[in-house]
């Protein structure tokens, strides 16, 4: 792993991570690229790509989790970014990661027993299921998972009321937000800011923050 970027990036932004997280994060990074020779879940297998791809990327989404919520939902969390990344980081915090792929499921549960993580649950289940059965998060996280559209319809209604819905976008977010303004008025959703930032030289991406009426 590229400590030395993270480092950087995490003092420039005033995030502490402790060796301990470092290790796991490590050991996190070790077990997708392995399993990634016989299962699909990443592209990004560079070491420097990779921390700041996967790792400090999901790492800006901290300073925007509110310190009231106790409960997060990563939908769509494919390889555990950024779903695990907040979990090593806030223990504090009951997560799900819920991915629609029973494979990515069992795998991420293997790293979960790895890591002796006790907050963290991993289900094989689709937003719209846990909506049926009335199950919210204070806090919903998305990364690459569809249009804002779609995300509007798929994960407002797993977020509880007054609860936040973070959506992690490339830089040209503004078409796919006007696309999806209706959708969010039908689902109590209202964009409370657009944050855009540089992960690394080059390298920009933003975060929607939207909150749940």
């Amino acid at each position: 792993m590229c400590f030395q970027i993270i480092e950087e990036w995490a003092a420039k932004n005033g995030i502490e991570i402790t060796p301990a997280q470092y290790q796991m994060l490590e050991t996190h990074q070790c077990m997708v690229l392995d399993t990634n020779k016989k299962m699909n879940l990443t592209a990004i297998t560079d070491p420097y790509d990779f921390a700041v791809k996967h790792i400090i990327d999901s790492l800006t989404l901290l300073p925007y989790i509110p310190a009231t919520a106790t409960t997060l939902a990563d939908v769509g969390t494919g390889a555990g970014y950024p779903g695990l990344v907040l979990a090593i980081m806030r223990p504090d915090l009951s997560i799900v990661l819920l991915d629609s792929l029973r494979k990515r499921v069992n795998f991420l549960q293997q790293v979960v027993d790895e890591l002796g993580l006790t907050n963290v649950e991993c289900l094989h289940a689709r937003a719209v299921e846990l909506a049926g059965a009335g199950i919210m998060f204070d806090v919903c996280t998305a990364r690459a998972v569809a249009s804002m559209e779609k995300l509007a319809k798929w994960v407002l209604p797993i977020v509880a009321p007054g609860g936040t819905f973070l959506a992690m976008k490339g830089p040209e977010v503004t078409k796919e937000l006007a696309s999806a303004e209706k959708m969010l008025t039908k689902r109590g959703g209202t964009i409370q800011k657009v944050n855009m930032m540089e992960i690394a030289r080059g390298i920009m991406h933003s975060i929607v923050v939207i909150c749940k009426e």
